[in-house]
C-alpha cells in the first residue's frame, strides 16, 4: 500500500482496512503506508465517517481501545529502555592496560 491513492474515497476505505485488519494504531498505519499521521487521522475520523459508516465504527472502536492502552505501551517502553540501559551497564569492560 505504498502507491499513495489519490482518490480520498479510496484512501479512507483502504486506511480503515488496514487499521481493522491488523488492529494498528494511526502511527503504525502511517509508517506501513508512508502517509503522515495526520493525513491518516483526518481519513479515518472524517471522510470515512461520510464515505463508509460501517468500516468507520469498526476503525473507531480500534483507535479507542488503541488510545485506552496507550499508556500501557508507553510504561513497557520505558520499562523496555531502562532494561537495556542496566544490560549495558552490566556488561564487562575491558581496559587495555
Amino acid at each position: 500500500m505504498k502507491g499513495m491513492i489519490h482518490n480520498t474515497r479510496q484512501r479512507a476505505e483502504a486506511l480503515g482496512k488496514f487499521i481493522v485488519a491488523h488492529k494498528a494504531t494511526v502511527r503504525a498505519t502511517a509508517a506501513a503506508t508512508g502517509i503522515s499521521k495526520s493525513t491518516v487521522h483526518k481519513e479515518v475520523t472524517e471522510r470515512l465517517r461520510e464515505t463508509d459508516p460501517d468500516l468507520y465504527e469498526k476503525v473507531r472502536g480500534i483507535l479507542e481501545l488503541n488510545k485506552s492502552e496507550r499508556h500501557i505501551r508507553g510504561g513497557n517502553a520505558t520499562r523496555e529502555k531502562y532494561r537495556r540501559l542496566s544490560e549495558a551497564r552490566d556488561e564487562p569492560h575491558f581496559s587495555h592496560s
